[in-house]
Order: structure tokens, then C-alpha cells, then sequence
């Protein structure tokens, strides 16, 4: 699942490069996985690989997209119109992919009532309404720790079962709540383990790193 949303933006990246066809070793070489994992993951999504061909970029695209739910558009309500939230709500990236933001909340009287892009900041105090008049798939929390859970709850009290996290707060959902984090300090920590020990008198680098798949800074020829 982790590694699906990779394979589509290298598949992209390739056809906007101009490559229809692409073979599996490509494919794994850009995202850091093996071959042989590649064509394991993808015939989780059915079978149309040709050997010795590879597979059709365009229609590899359209495979993933399916499985990945991306075939249909999920509103999204972001709470917490900081920086962060107001970053998230001019990201280019949450349309092109299905998302579409349709509420943005927060508490802080100075932001309510302003328009962030085409969406105007209303108060957390209005989510029951604004449920009722569009139901919401994905619930964005960028507000500070103090207020996660509550916001968390409240959400959930609306119907939203599908949670993104920034906050560094931990939070407390029922099993039926698809939770998910993220937290660049944690990532930043994570670096700093690896680093003190590549820095450290006597480390002869050795040490195996835990590397993130992704796209490859080689590029596509």
C-alpha cells in the first residue's frame, strides 16, 4: 500500500518524459525496490504485464489509480488554519489527486469568515451544519497538541472516520477510525539516530541504513 502511491508518481513522471511502456527494473530502480517486488505488488492489481515488454505506463496509471480509491473525489475539512493549514489548503497536489478541501475551520475569530483560495474559514462550532450540508470523508487536523483530541473527537462525532494528523499529539480513536500521522519531527529524529552515528569518531559507515522508497534524484532518460 506504502509503496503504491510511489510506483504512480514515477509511472507519471515517465509518460510525461514520454514513456509509454515501462519495464519493472525501471520501475524498481526509481523507487528503490527490487524488481522482483515491483511485479509482486502489481500483480496484487491484476494481471497485464507483458514479459519482456513491460507494462503500459497510461493504463498502469489507471490501475492504481483504481485501487487506491483515486477514481473518486473525497471531501476534505482541514481544522487548524495556521500556517500549515493554510499551506494544505492552497496544495495543488490535494485536487489533482481527488481531494477536494470544502470546509476549513478554526476558533480564532481574526480567521474566521476569511477566504483561504475559494473556501471561506468557518468556526469549528459550525461543523454539525456544515456536515449536514456536505458530508466529509477526510478530516485534516493542523491544529496545535492542546487541541487535537477535541477536534479529533468532535470529528468524529460528525461522521468523519478518516483522520490526518499533523499535530504532535498522540490521539485516542476508536478501532472503526482510520488514523494516520504525520510528524516531521519524529522523521527529523529518525535522521539525527542515523547521522550521529555517520558522524560519530570511529564509524566507519557501515552501519545498514533504513531507506525511504521514493524517486531517485537520477531522473528519467
Amino acid at each position: 500500500m506504502g509503496r503504491l502511491p510511489v510506483y504512480q508518481r514515477i509511472l507519471e513522471e515517465v509518460l510525461r518524459a514520454g514513456t509509454t511502456t515501462v519495464s519493472s527494473e525501471l520501475l524498481g530502480s526509481l523507487a528503490r525496490v527490487n524488481a522482483a517486488k515491483v511485479r509482486k505488488d502489481l500483480s496484487m492489481l491484476g494481471s497485464f504485464g507483458t514479459r519482456g515488454a513491460g507494462y503500459d505506463t497510461a493504463f498502469l496509471i489507471e490501475q492504481i489509480d483504481r485501487e487506491l480509491g483515486l477514481n473518486h473525489v473525497w471531501p476534505v475539512v482541514i481544522v487548524g488554519i495556521g500556517n500549515l493549514g493554510r499551506a494544505l489548503a492552497h496544495s495543488q497536489g490535494f485536487a489533482a489527486r481527488g481531494f477536494r478541501v470544502v470546509a476549513l475551520l478554526d476558533t480564532d475569530a481574526a480567521i474566521v469568515g476569511e477566504s483561504v483560495g475559494d473556501v471561506t474559514v468557518r468556526h469549528l462550532d459550525d461543523l454539525e451544519a456544515i456536515v449536514s450540508e456536505q458530508p466529509l470523508a477526510i478530516g485534516v487536523i493542523a491544529t496545535p497538541a492542546s487541541a487535537a483530541q477535541r477536534v479529533a473527537d468532535l470529528l468524529i462525532e460528525a461522521g468523519v472516520r478518516s483522520l490526518l494528523n499533523f499535530a504532535p499529539k498522540v490521539l485516542t480513536v476508536g478501532p472503526e477510525i482510520l488514523l494516520r500521522y504525520v510528524d516531521l519531527s519524529i522523521e527529523l529524529q529518525i535522521m539525527s539516530f542515523y547521522q550521529s552515528r555517520m558522524v560519530a569518531p570511529g564509524g566507519d559507515g557501515s552501519m545498514p541504513v533504513i531507506r525511504s522508497i521514493g524517486l531517485t534524484s537520477t531522473g528519467v532518460d
